[in-house]
């Protein structure tokens, strides 16, 4: 029963990536007042398995320079870090029930900062790397506040599971009393997937394509799957630790839907950021507001232990 719901799972997730690709696209076109993909099948609805065709079936390039071996390999490893974190799913029974689910969750996170840098590094290519040194240093940047959000979290609700997070948000969800917290995590989320207004390190109205710049055919599909499952993966857990909510039920995937919407139309309305002021936005105002949420969080379970050990 594991084998099949994880095969399931990974189906149904790379089938979700497929389809956001075209609700992206067919929300980008609305905003800018025009159709969108509506040619391929009914209302464009055989758009991803176009572009599916397309992509794996183009010629691919071989590089005569370079670190081939770790090249070629770089774009399956970082697929495959971007799947692995969906066993997070909080299944009821017949899967894995992770205890420390986020500790699992950051241990994989990291790991994406050494795939820009080693796909840009291996490609041999002096616009790939200078691409991929953008991209290091903004998910270095923005991975301090991010990990230290979900540390503050995982302080006031005392557990790492996200079987408990959904437990502790029946009656109210963390979003009304975390406001705050939760635009800076909305934020570093974008930064970490690489998005608009922080898609520096594909930034193509002025590099090429940043650190992917040398990989095309499947090869660019599989970054180009990577990028939207984590993407997916990152409204998923903003759902969970701040809408609170069933895993299964239909009220907790609108609230899904609803993030990623929100991917998208932050995409369609802000331009790109510069990149001195990314650096001053996450060191000098998300990092101080973000540290003193975590040593709030921190006095105030000190504070009711305090009160409970003193009645008793």
């Amino acid at each position: 029963m594991f084998a099949i719901s994880m095969l399931f799972l990974m189906l149904f997730i790379l089938l979700g990536v497929a389809f956001f690709t075209l609700f992206e696209r067919k929300i980008l076109g609305y905003i800018q007042f025009r159709k969108g993909p509506n040619k391929v099948g009914l209302l464009g609805l055989l758009q991803p398995l176009s572009d599916a065709l397309k992509l794996f079936s183009k010629e691919f390039y071989f590089l005569n320079f370079g670190n081939y071996m770790v090249y070629f390999f770089t774009p399956f490893f970082g697929l495959m870090i971007s799947l692995m974190m969906w066993i997070l799913y909080p299944f009821f029974f017949n899967f894995i029930s992770f205890y420390y689910g986020l500790l699992f969750f950051l241990c994989c996170s990291g790991l994406g900062v050494y795939i820009i840098m080693i796909s840009g590094w291996s490609s041999n290519s002096m616009y790939s790397m200078l691409g991929a040194m953008r991209s290091i240093a903004q998910s270095i940047s923005y991975e301090v506040c991010f990990f230290l959000i979900i540390l503050s979290l995982t302080i006031f609700f005392e557990s790492l599971c996200l079987i408990n997070f959904i437990l502790c948000q029946v009656y109210s969800w963390m979003i009304f009393c975390c406001f705050p917290l939760f635009l800076v995590f909305f934020s570093c989320c974008l930064a970490e997937t690489n998005r608009s207004p922080y898609d520096f390190s594909e930034g193509e109205s002025e590099l090429v394509s940043g650190f992917n710049v040398e990989y095309s055919s499947f090869m660019f599909s599989l970054f180009f799957l990577a990028e939207y499952t984590n993407i997916m993966f990152l409204s998923f857990l903003m759902v969970i630790m701040f809408f609170g909510g069933g895993s299964f039920s239909f009220f907790f995937f609108l609230k899904f839907m609803f993030m990623i919407f929100c991917f998208v139309w932050i995409r369609a309305t802000f331009p790109r950021y510069r990149y001195d002021k990314l650096m001053y936005l996450s060191w000098k105002c998300y990092l101080p507001l973000v540290l003193n949420i975590f040593v709030f969080f921190i006095g105030v379970k000190v504070y009711f232990y305090f009160i409970f050990f003193s009645k008793n």
